[in-house]
């Protein structure tokens, strides 16, 4: 039975349908991604499984417990890390360890024994004495981290956990979640990094306007629904080669100045563009931002 499953999912708010029949399971030491561009859904999908928004159909179970019936049962076993940091400002980074441990009704010496493996958890062990405010986004990041494992969850929910966050601390946040995943833990991971995506996620579901619109492992779904190999061009005369060079390509796509040819075979375009000094070009694999701009576009979504 898997750890946590959600089945034919549906929530609107007012005429606009956010989550649209969306189902899927997570096992233990399975890390689900959930990407789709902004109003996609990802966030309220979250908020559903917290019991913090009730769906208008379909049903959440996790570890047997139906949401939002036996949310609170449910949480015991739940970490969560949100978008936006809730740590609390007036107390150090030991205290809010320490007080949120005592919402799970966790005896005081089990918390203080966690604390200092949860401070080294998230690289914070000289800070223990230090107040939120004093910390770097990346701290606290961290810190939120290492505050949704004071209970030992078997199943983290974390929205956008790195966002906001320099390569170093993005590096360092990737390390300790593969390692939970290692010890069993199960994390469902909205994320708008597609190299976050790739690196952690044994699955993805791709959303669109809240309605699943592919699902597979990260490698499984560009080999689906790409070609093997991406030519960018760059500079004066871009647009020209897409129209003299195009038919060496399966698709080209234009965005700004850059011209993007997508085939299965690069070698007799860039021998057509080894004749064009002007041009700059990179020639790279198909990735997961190739195939979410195609399943999803290239237009700019507003927040919903």
């Amino acid at each position: 039975m898997p750890l946590f499953r959600i089945q034919h999912l549906h929530k609107k708010f007012g005429n606009n349908t956010v989550v649209d029949d969306l189902s899927l399971e997570i096992e233990a030491g399975e890390c689900l991604g959930v990407i789709g561009p902004n109003g996609a859904g990802k966030t309220t999908t979250i908020r559903m499984c917290l019991g913090l928004v009730s769906p208008d159909a379909g049903s959440i179970e996790a570890f047997g417990l139906p949401i939002p019936e036996q949310v609170r049962q449910a949480k015991k076993r739940m970490g969560v890390v949100t978008q936006f940091d809730s740590l609390d400002p007036d107390f150090t980074c030991a205290e809010n360890l320490r007080v949120y441990g005592r919402y799970f009704g966790l005896p005081m010496a089990t918390i203080d024994e966690r604390i200092p493996k949860l401070l080294s958890f998230a690289a914070l062990q000289a800070k223990a004495d230090t107040k939120p405010g004093e910390l770097s986004g990346g701290m606290k990041r961290r810190l939120s981290l290492g505050r949704a494992l004071i209970n030992d969850p078997d199943l983290l929910l974390l929205d956008e956990p790195t966002t906001g966050l320099d390569p170093q601390a993005r590096h360092l946040m990737w390390e300790r979640l593969h390692n939970l995943l290692l010890q069993g833990k199960a994390i469902l991971l909205t994320t708008h990094f597609m190299d976050e995506a790739e690196r952690l996620c044994h699955r993805l579901l791709v959303l669109d306007h809240g309605r699943k619109i592919a699902e597979g492992t990260p490698r499984g779904l560009i080999a689906q629904h790409l070609e093997s190999d991406v030519v960018e061009v760059y500079g004066e005369g871009a647009e020209q080669t897409a129209k003299t060079c195009g038919h060496f390509a399966q698709r080209v796509e234009s965005s700004g100045e850059t011209v993007f040819f997508y085939l299965r075979d690069a070698r007799p375009l860039l021998q057509a563009l080894a004749d064009k000094p002007g041009l700059r070009t990179l020639h790279r694999p198909a990735n997961l931002e190739d195939l979410f701009l195609k399943l999803t576009g290239r237009q700019i979504r507003d927040d919903a």
